[in-house]
This record gives C-alpha cells, sequence and structure tokens, in this order.
C-alpha cells in the first residue's frame, strides 16, 4: 500500500498513467481505515503461525479488514465525476464484469451509515460494496479522492482462515461459493488475468505490464523517509 500511495501521488502531478495493481500480502496484516480510530487492543498483539500479524493503516477509508486468504486489488486513476456511488460503480464494473464470467454473480450492498459502528469491513456492505446472490459480502472497497484523482482499494475474500478470521473480529468469515477447489498461485493468476481482461474490455484500454523500476523503488524509499514511516505502520 506504500507503493499504491506513492503511485497515486505519482499520477497526481501527471508523472505516471492509471494504473492496476493485484497482490496478496506476506505477512499477514490487519488494514485500519484512514479515519477508523477504535479497534481492539489485542490487534496489537495477535500472531498467525508464530508470526506476528502486521497493523497498518491504509491510506483509504472504510473499517479493517484481514489481509490473510484474500486478494488485494488497486485502482488509481482520474476522469471519473460525480457522487461517489456513481464513481464506485463505474470502476466496480470490470470487477461484476470479470468474476461473472467466472461464474459469481455480484450486486452492491445496502448498508446504511451504521456500518461505521463495526470495526469489521466485512461486518456489513454498503453501496461501494460487492455481495452475491446470497448477500454475502465478497468485495470490499474504499477511496481516497483528491480533486479528480482517485486511488481505490478493494479485498476479495478469497481463502480465509476460519480459526483466524473468528480470532479478530469474533465471527465468522462471509461464505461465497467459488468456482474453485483450492487456491494457489495458478488459481490466483486465472483471477488476475480474468480481471485485466475485464478491465480492458470495461475501460476500453489497453494495459501495459510494466513492474517498478530500481529508480521508482529508490523514490518510494525517499518518498516514505520524508512522510514518516509511521503514516502506515501502527
Amino acid at each position: 500500500m506504500a507503493v499504491d500511495k506513492w503511485l497515486f501521488h505519482q499520477h497526481r502531478q501527471g508523472l505516471h498513467p492509471p494504473t492496476l495493481r493485484f497482490y496478496t500480502w506476506s505477512p499477514v496484516a490487519i488494514s485500519l481505515g484512514y479515519h477508523q480510530k477504535r479497534y481492539p487492543s489485542h490487534w496489537s498483539n495477535l500472531t498467525w503461525h508464530s508470526k506476528s500479524i502486521d497493523l497498518v493503516r491504509r491510506p483509504t477509508g472504510g473499517r479493517a479488514v484481514l489481509h490473510q486468504g484474500d486478494l488485494t486489488y488497486m485502482v488509481v486513476c482520474s476522469g471519473f465525476f460525480g457522487h461517489f456511488n456513481h464513481v464506485y460503480q463505474q470502476i466496480c464494473e470490470f470487477l461484476i464484469q470479470g468474476w461473472r464470467s467466472l461464474g459469481v454473480e455480484l450486486h452492491y450492498g445496502q448498508a446504511e451509515r451504521g456500518y461505521i459502528h463495526h470495526p469489521n469491513c466485512f461486518a456489513t456492505a454498503t453501496n461501494a460494496d460487492l455481495v452475491d446472490q446470497h448477500n454475502n459480502k465478497f468485495i470490499g472497497s474504499a477511496q481516497l479522492r483528491q480533486g479528480n484523482n482517485i486511488l481505490q482499494h478493494g479485498s476479495m475474500v478469497l481463502n480465509p482462515d476460519n480459526n483466524l478470521f473468528e480470532q479478530v473480529f469474533n465471527c465468522s468469515p462471509p461464505k461465497v461459493n467459488l468456482p474453485f477447489s483450492h487456491f494457489n498461485f495458478e488459481t490466483i493468476s486465472v483471477i488476475i488475468d480474468t480481471l485485466i481482461k475485464s478491465a480492458c474490455q470495461c475501460f476500453n484500454i489497453d494495459l501495459i505490464y510494466q513492474p517498478l523500476s530500481d529508480s521508482e523503488w529508490q523514490q518510494i524509499k525517499i518518498f516514505y523517509d520524508f512522510l514518516g514511516i509511521e503514516a502506515l505502520i501502527l
């Protein structure tokens, strides 16, 4: 997410094109929404497989997300106008179309403002989130908007560890019926490739695969040395 914030900053300066990223997390972490003030004190001392669970703060809003067995997507873009609900729907269309081609029908949640009282992002689904036909939340999304520039994050719950999820949130993870018997590198690659193709079709674009260069990694380090790493890690 440090990379995501840097990409957003670069895009705002006109130095980097719109970007789509996908990634998983290692080590396991809990990310808090940018404005989230309250969370259980025991989250600071959690472990999984004898390793500490990082507690970090996202540059985007929303509630806490457990990043284990999930897939994160990130969009940096500009040129979308209107109410934030309309912007979410424009951006999330590639997720709906992509998962439909994988056999999963999704629609938007309908939770009201009361969701802010839940520390768990996946406890409720707003009209910025995507749920299955049984209203199980599958993709939680959040934004950072500055002017006409948007950074949107989202987490897809693919293969959560039930015990860990219950330890963190005191409830079971959402049960979405996915068309995969198991999850590994190949499975994740199929999902990402499908969503990339969907994004190209929905936005009528051609995406260029481009890893970060050594100089860009150095710029990211300088960027966060300047901001202070505590801005992201609690």
